[in-house]
């Protein structure tokens, strides 16, 4: 199986396609699993058995919304042909029985198309993924048609997977979808994380050596974590009686001028700790009274997997997939929204981290097949990959 994890800067991407590819490898002995991905800290994280990866070139998003080589001094136009390259000569040396695109239905500036039509005249699966929200419908219309992305839904793709639920919300909700594409949809519910039966032990043991409680405060990859980092700093830098310590993890692609600057005003902090970056979030959160995070794709799943009290400090640009997931959760009970309303008064965020101690869990809200994404995809890739050697055994053996 061959996924494309589509990458600038951020983890959201790449940590969920590994989260994929570690439970297909372990529900199937028999499947092996390469992750193309452009992430410049794909090497930080480990790898099970029979997962690995292929490094493309990066490129970083400008405020502006072009985009720029991440280290290579050429222009963009060139690290995208390098990359389209790469992508296309591993899907024919690699030779996949499926192929599983995350998000962008044509790659970023359409470099998965040629692979996607290669692939295509080979008779392999095509399966594009897509977290449970994209973007606001007002919004994601416009980009769809300006990349050309519904003519390959209806085209190029065989299957579409929502790692979401329905009733929380409908990542295509607003555009003109045929029928014929809505049929390829399935909706797998959110993937379930868990903690690794043997390790990451460092990481671990790290969490149980804290002391106990506290809140964890996390801004995913942190390229635009600075307001909710501060805006917790300054809660407790009020001095006010706050019922647990916190722990800041300000994420690796925060700028390093703020990095320094938060790891320093925390040191003063009797009660505040910080840390720039830990691959294995699952074992922080695991152990914490709370989370505070942004609320990207990866974390809220964390949050629903170990049943975590959460407080989400959604964006609201570029996109506001952040701030409808908050919201569609909030209205299901699953966690409780803090809105971002630009003053961040110090007084609001003291008050919902006082609110956060007293507040349900997500098991509290019962939500049929919230967490059985994983099981699912499982269930929907076995519908495309050839027999195992065992199950072609039982098949000869019954006829």
């Amino acid at each position: 199986m061959l996924i494309y994890s589509h990458d600038t800067m951020g983890l959201g991407h790449l940590r969920r396609c590994r989260t994929i590819a570690h439970a297909l490898v372990e529900a199937d002995k028999d499947l092996s699993v390469l992750i193309l991905s452009g992430s410049p800290i794909i090497g930080s994280f480990d790898f099970k058995a029979r997962v690995d990866f292929v490094r493309i070139p990066g490129v970083i998003k400008l405020r502006d919304g072009d985009y720029t080589s991440l280290n290579l001094h050429i222009d963009i136009a060139q690290t995208l042909a390098i990359r389209a390259s790469i992508i296309r000569h591993t899907a024919e040396a690699f030779q996949p029985d499926l192929f599983l695109v995350d998000k962008e239905p044509l790659g970023l500036r359409g470099e998965v198309s040629e692979t996607l039509e290669f692939l295509k005249r080979r008779n392999v699966p095509l399966v594009l993924g897509l977290r449970d929200v994209m973007d606001d419908p007002a919004l994601l219309e416009p980009e769809w048609k300006r990349k050309n992305a519904l003519p390959a839904l209806r085209e190029l793709y065989d299957d579409i997977w929502v790692y979401g639920l329905p009733q929380i919300c409908d990542p295509l909700e607003g555009l003109a979808i045929p029928q014929s594409v809505r049929r390829k949809m399935s909706y797998t519910g959110y993937l379930r994380r868990t903690l690794p039966l043997n390790g990451p032990r460092a990481s671990m043991d790290a969490a149980r050596d804290r002391e106990q409680p506290y809140v964890l405060v996390t801004t995913g990859g942190g390229g635009d974590g600075d307001a909710l980092i501060d805006w917790v700093l300054r809660a407790y830098e009020a001095g006010a009686q706050l019922p647990h310590r916190a722990l800041l993890v300000l994420g690796p692609f925060m700028q390093s001028e703020r990095q320094a600057e938060f790891l320093n005003r925390a040191q003063a902090l009797p009660d505040v700790e910080a840390i720039t970056f830990d691959a294995h979030m699952e074992a922080l959160i695991a152990r914490a009274a709370g989370v505070v995070a942004m609320g990207g794709y990866n974390t809220f799943c964390e949050i629903l997997s170990f049943d975590r009290p959460g407080l989400i400090v959604p964006r609201t640009a570029p996109r506001l997939e952040q701030t409808i997931r908050a919201e569609r959760a909030q209205a299901q009970g699953l966690v409780r929204m803090l809105p971002d309303d630009g003053i961040r008064r110090t007084e609001d965020m003291v008050r919902a981290l006082k609110n956060l101690a007293r507040q349900k869990s997500p098991s509290a809200a019962v939500v049929p097949g919230l967490l059985d994404g994983l099981e699912n995809v499982e269930r929907l890739v076995r519908r495309w990959l050839p027999l195992t050697q065992d199950e072609a055994a039982i098949r000869a053996l019954a006829r």
